[in-house]
């Protein structure tokens, strides 16, 4: 597996091998071990993982930027089986130097990288491609009094998103719920983001 450090500290990019031959293909997606080395912590310190979710989306869907704050909140290791989105993290510690900054990483059925998404970050993405489906690991159950929604098109993030590679008029296709979402400075107001008390992104 090779690992990518990003511009933020926390997120990483993972790219499994994987291994093809005229049959077709094979790829470990996910080893506990291997990824406990990543985190550099001990196998038993690894984020444990309990639920997966499956999602399919057409060319436009932006889903986010999603995240569930204290007491439940959840780390995700994300994929994209079926074709390309472009998956982006946000940083919503108030103790980091970077919160508020962002990370975005394609994602692909062809190029099999999965991003790591700690506790302490908003995620999203922007399904590029005709049709594609994104498959991820939680750490945590999803909660619905926990869950919150930041605005993917807050002037405070500035998200670079692809919208260009889109049909006119390059507009995203959103749920109710991400149309109407808060900006930073309101979450934050509202005590929503994660404060230095919380856990450690490498250990959840």
């Amino acid at each position: 597996m090779n690992v990518q450090f990003l511009a933020i500290e926390g997120p990483l990019l993972l790219t499994p091998a994987v291994y093809a031959d005229d049959r077709g293909w094979f790829s470990e997606s996910w080893n506990r071990r291997r990824f406990a080395e990543v985190l550099g912590c001990e196998e038993a310190h690894a984020p444990d993982f309990v639920q997966d979710n499956h999602s399919r989306s057409i060319q436009g869907v932006l889903r986010g930027l999603h995240f569930q704050r204290q007491p439940h909140p959840q780390g995700k290791l994300v994929r994209c089986t079926l074709g390309e989105v472009f998956d982006v993290v946000v940083d919503l510690r108030q103790s980091s130097p970077t919160l508020g900054q962002w990370v975005g990483e394609r994602l692909s059925a062809e190029n099999s990288r999965q991003l790591w998404v700690p506790v302490g970050f908003a995620h999203g993405f922007l399904t590029l491609s005709a049709v594609a489906e994104v498959q991820y690991k939680t750490a945590g159950y999803w909660s619905r009094e926990c869950e919150r929604t930041l605005a993917w098109n807050d002037p405070a993030l500035g998200i670079d998103w692809p919208l260009q590679e889109l049909p006119a008029p390059y507009e995203p296709l959103l749920a109710p719920k991400d149309a109407g979402a808060l900006g930073l400075e309101a979450l934050e107001a509202a005590g929503d983001l994660f404060s230095a008390h919380d856990p450690s992104p490498h250990n959840v």
